[in-house]
């Protein structure tokens, strides 16, 4: 039995440094202005593969945390399957990446923060767990959530402050504008 909680203890562990690591991914995707979710993945105790939100910087709606890390992962291993590898990512993934993980192989989903609009992961639907496809994910959520969940909420509340200042902005000058055309 004590081996048992030893065993949990090093797993939580193991998951923590991780998921920390996914987490200063985010904080890079923030500094540029991209919704702040980071991934890693992991063969072996060995990050093989990591991304952060790229969508904006790249124009491409894939270019999800995940999507980037599981790329990179299959460069790595020379493999478009990652058998025996564990996803960590900062966000619930969405329905894209979900099946990204079904498809991929990917053993074990760590995520930190539920998605409760787009989550595939059980938090709006579970398609990773899905017994109808061919591939089920071990998935663990809830890892570092207090953080990742801040950092997402502050980009946020930061975002929808700039675009109100904008359009408090654009109205003034479009007044100013009208004031001119009077005289």
């Amino acid at each position: 039995m004590i081996l048992d909680d030893d065993s949990n203890e090093k797993s939580k562990n193991i998951d923590q440094h991780f998921m920390e690591q996914a987490f200063k991914l985010a904080q890079q995707a923030e500094k540029l202005n991209e919704i702040p979710v980071g991934a890693v993945v992991v063969y072996q105790d060995k990050i093989i593969g990591e991304g952060f939100n790229q969508s904006i910087l790249l124009n491409d709606p894939s270019a999800h945390a995940e999507m980037l890390a599981i790329r990179q992962a299959g460069k790595y291993l020379n493999n478009y399957r990652l058998l025996n590898c564990t996803l960590y990512v900062t966000l619930e993934p969405c329905p894209m990446c979900a099946g990204l993980l079904v498809h991929s192989r990917i053993k074990r989903l760590v995520y930190a923060s539920p998605d409760l609009k787009t989550g595939a992961a059980g938090s709006t639907f579970n398609l990773v767990c899905n017994e109808q496809l061919n591939h089920q994910v071990e998935v663990t959520g809830g890892i570092m959530q207090e953080q990742c969940s801040q950092l997402l909420s502050s980009f946020f509340k930061r975002r929808r402050a700039e675009k109100k200042q904008q359009k408090k902005l654009k109205s003034i000058s479009k007044n100013s504008n009208n004031n001119e055309n009077l005289l």
